[in-house]
């Protein structure tokens, strides 16, 4: 893939939505995936709007709303290098919970844990802020985002659910690439579009 190809202004010229994440495994996905059908079952479930089981990613950075697709060329080539440098991993989906707490839960997640992860993380923001992209104020959290409320106080038996899960053992896999997406917003939820992606261990996009 060229870089310079890899993300096109929109037709009226803008930047386009873009973030960079760990590419997910099956076995992570469908675990998350079970836990989700598990959760959509309570009552009150449809106070939460549940993340389809192909839109399940961790996210390393997010490059913005209107991201200029000349800072994104110039951050491939340090997705490479970094992708080569850290080479593969095990990866762990382990425990459940929400932000900003449980008590006022906004978001719903599963975490993820893997020794290398917050390395991996601060090597992409700090090749991020290289490229131009401004800095990220906020601590990064390892998670998949599974729900959000979008109706009220969150349900009760949500939230007992997802307190019991807080220390589930989800499943495990290996981490085996850096993938560039274009999200394109649509009316049932977002659209994620491979822009790039960097197999762990190796330097050349595929």
């Amino acid at each position: 893939m060229n870089a310079a190809d890899a993300a096109p202004p929109d037709r009226e010229g803008r930047g386009v939505r873009a973030f960079v994440a760990l590419g997910m495994s099956p076995e992570i996905a469908s675990a998350a995936a079970r836990f989700i059908a598990e959760l959509q079952g309570l009552a009150g479930a449809r106070a939460v709007r549940w993340t389809a089981p192909a839109r399940l990613h961790l996210t390393l950075r997010f490059l913005g709303d209107e991201a200029d697709p000349a800072r994104i060329a110039r951050l491939l080539p340090a997705l490479g290098e970094i992708a080569q440098a850290f080479g593969q991993f095990p990866l762990a989906a382990r425990g459940a919970g929400a932000f900003p707490d449980l008590k006022r839960p906004r978001v719903l997640w599963i975490g993820l844990g893997g020794a290398p992860l917050a390395e991996l993380a601060a090597r992409v923001e700090a090749a991020a802020v290289a490229a131009g992209f401004a800095a990220e104020p906020r601590r990064w959290e390892p998670h998949l985002t599974i729900g959000r409320i979008v109706r009220g106080r969150p349900p009760e038996p949500i939230r007992r659910a997802i307190a019991a899960a807080a220390a589930r053992e989800f499943a495990a896999a290996i981490a085996e690439s850096l993938i560039l997406h274009r999200s394109i917003l649509r009316p049932d939820g977002a659209e994620y579009r491979p822009l790039a992606r960097f197999t762990l261990g190796f330097s050349d996009p595929l």
